[in-house]
């Protein structure tokens, strides 16, 4: 049982909510519930992380979505995981590069994530192994979600968020 209860969809602050989706109705989940416990915190957070998961930021889909699988998995954040399992095949990633992820294969993203949670910055080596592939504005928005979904993982650990109804727990048995 989550320690804050997600606030029941029909008491939400629409307002404060639409920060995260304008124009769109959102639908019922407990990560966004937990928000509407905090209207004002739900308005400047949301609307942050907007632009990680819209097309203004440099990012691709796929890369973004690996990485912030990788946080989920290190994190062991279930939500974060079950919810971004389902967004990065959206994103056109394969079962197998999941499974590369939660092995901790030693791709760029993977170091990269690793490298951050761990020590907060990136070797020399990992970083000349982003370089290659993205650009300095791409870099910065690697970084700030790698950052921003740490942060997320532990809010969403923290106040043990259920999972939504309906949703697999996406293989997240943790055997390490």
């Amino acid at each position: 049982m989550s320690r804050i209860p997600p606030l029941p969809y029909d008491e939400w602050d629409t307002e404060a909510m639409a920060s995260f989706a304008p124009g769109r109705k959102l639908l019922p989940s407990n990560a966004l519930g937990l928000f509407a416990q905090h209207p004002e915190l739900a308005t400047a957070f949301l609307g942050y992380n907007r632009y990680l998961l819209s097309r203004r930021s440099t990012l691709s889909p796929r890369t973004r979505e690996l990485a912030i699988l990788r946080v989920a998995w290190r994190r062991r954040c279930q939500y974060e995981w079950v919810q971004h399992v389902l967004i990065a095949r959206k994103a056109g990633v394969t079962d197998e590069e999941i499974d590369a992820i939660r092995a901790g294969e030693p791709t760029a993203i993977t170091r990269a994530v690793d490298e951050l949670e761990a020590d907060s910055g990136l070797s020399d080596d990992t970083y000349r192994a982003l370089a290659t592939e993205l650009n300095d504005r791409q870099l910065m928005d690697l970084v700030f979600t790698i950052g921003t979904y740490g942060l997320l993982a532990m809010v969403l650990n923290t106040f043990e968020v259920e999972l939504d109804p309906g949703l697999p727990a996406e293989n997240f048995t943790i055997t390490e």
